[in-house]
């Protein structure tokens, strides 16, 4: 059993999903010790576990996010392509009916990741646990933590069925601790990267902080996900394609998308806001795709494709943001990240890419201002909030005008904002300059200012300088592989 008496140099990150591993990896080197404590006993290889039901659902990174996942992890693209994973070019093969029409498809300006989360999640794990001086106490259930409102010394914890060593203790657990047994992990950093569910909130007020301030932003979406094979022909290089809906039209949104992923597979998912959600049921899915969209073409790929799982569903999309940043006290040697600081609606794709950028300045700050350093943990909390801004702003710009998203509903500025986004977007369909720009913020690549500068506003308000297309740019090649044409 680890010696408990040296806790200044030890890091302790709560959750072993993709914001923990990411972030135990940027302490790694910068911490003597790093133990990553996971609720879940992990499996070997992409395997579906209880504590990410989400990953029944589409996810894909982008390539703000591959970046930082690089800069921590050197060859982990490489190895993520290697599993199956597949890089998409963007826009070149995206097929993408926004608001205002279909987008064309133009020379590649950034790129995605496209995996099953269990890929994705066990390719980053495998390559952050070969690191030798990072641990993981799997089967560990998180109470609380120890210290008091000035500073974090640790966390108590409690182990579970299949709990693994327990690196640290203070107890007299052992080496092994068996199941109900409780300890404290002694830490000089601890780490929040539980999730949508963290308790860091409580237990902060345990420790006698204020509450945090927090907002919520729910559209009521409600996704359905399916995976299916597709033709043989369009196994592999096949395009994204993405139907979105169109606030001006009034009444639910409904919306869904199709992305290619390992092993020859489609990942589908489906969602519709209240009054316009999709059915749970298998038979539903694919005519809900083809009938109750914009535009029917998923649901004619889905035709031609086989289903090889059923439905999967969840309500678990609501826009939600702690602002710990903040706080008028906060206690040393804390720092949340990932869902746990701000969950978005998963319709935009960024929790992945802002939870491996959110790693990368954990590192940087604590590499900048040195371990232990008094106010280090409030500093890194106020950094992390510029990424998570972005993303929030990109998410709830939209969300907030979905029926009873808000209490108030959307304010003057959230239709200044909006009115702008959509001449944009509007722009975005015939001119590839102002596309590029706005892929540029999607991707979280730079920052919203960069469609604020003269040329974009301007084109903006020149509008679009190609005539909109009238049906989704697939080429006939692809037609003719799925069986279209």
């Amino acid at each position: 059993m680890s010696e408990p008496s040296r806790p200044a140099r030890t890091a302790v990150v709560l959750g072993g999903s993709h914001a923990g591993m990411l972030a135990a990896r940027a302490l790694a080197g910068l911490a003597d010790r790093v133990v990553v404590v996971e609720r879940d006993v992990l499996p070997d290889g992409p395997a579906p576990r209880k504590g990410l039901p989400q990953a029944r659902h589409a996810h894909m990174l982008w390539s703000g996010g591959v970046r930082a996942v690089e800069e921590l992890l050197p060859g982990a693209t490489e190895a993520l392509l290697a599993a199956g994973a597949r890089r998409a070019p963007v826009t070149t093969d995206m097929v993408v009916m926004g608001a205002r029409g279909w987008f064309r498809r133009w020379p590649e300006s950034h790129h995605v990741i496209l995996a099953g989360r269990d890929l994705l999640d066990a390719t980053i794990r495998d390559l952050v646990l070969a690191d030798d001086r990072i641990e993981l106490l799997r089967g560990v259930e998180v109470l609380g933590l120890a210290g008091d409102a000035g500073a974090v010394t640790g966390v108590r914890v409690r182990a579970g069925e299949g709990a693994g060593s327990a690196p640290g203790a203070d107890s007299d657990a052992g080496g092994e601790a068996g199941p109900g047994a409780e300890w404290v992990v002694p830490a000089g950093l601890v780490v929040d990267a539980t999730g949508r569910g963290s308790r860091a909130g409580r237990w902060l007020t345990e420790l006698g902080l204020p509450a945090v301030e927090r907002r919520e932003v729910d559209s009521g979406l409600a996704y359905a996900s399916r995976l299916f094979r597709a033709p043989e022909q369009a196994r592999s290089g096949y395009p994204v394609v993405n139907v979105q809906p169109d606030p001006r039209a009034g009444g639910p949104g409904r919306a869904g998308f199709l992305l290619p992923i390992e092993d020859g597979h489609w990942i589908v998912t489906l969602n519709g806001t209240r009054g316009g959600e999709p059915s749970t049921d298998d038979a539903d899915f694919v005519r809900f795709a083809r009938e109750e969209l914009r535009h029917p073409v998923i649901g004619e790929l889905l035709e031609r494709a086989e289903p090889v799982s059923g439905v999967a569903y969840t309500r678990a999309t609501v826009n939600r943001r702690h602002f710990y940043e903040r706080m008028p006290a906060w206690p040393e040697n804390l720092t949340v990240l990932g869902d746990a600081l701000a969950a978005y609606n998963p319709l935009y794709g960024h929790g992945l890419a802002v939870a491996a950028q959110s790693a990368v300045i954990l590192r940087d700050t604590v590499r900048r201002r040195g371990w232990g350093s008094a106010g280090l943990s409030r500093r890194v909390q106020k950094a992390v909030a510029r990424p998570v801004s972005t993303a929030w702003d990109l998410a709830v710009g939209q969300d907030v005008f979905c029926p009873g998203a808000t209490e108030n509903g959307p304010t003057v500025r959230d239709r200044l904002v909006a009115a702008y986004v959509g001449r944009l977007m509007l722009t975005a369909t015939g001119n590839g300059r102002i596309a590029r720009r706005v892929t540029d913020v999607t991707s979280l690549e730079r920052g919203p200012e960069v469609l604020l500068t003269p040329s974009v506003l301007l084109a903006a308000a020149l509008g679009p300088w190609k005539p909109a297309l009238t049906g989704p740019p697939l080429t006939a090649d692809e037609l003719k592989r799925a069986g279209l044409e």
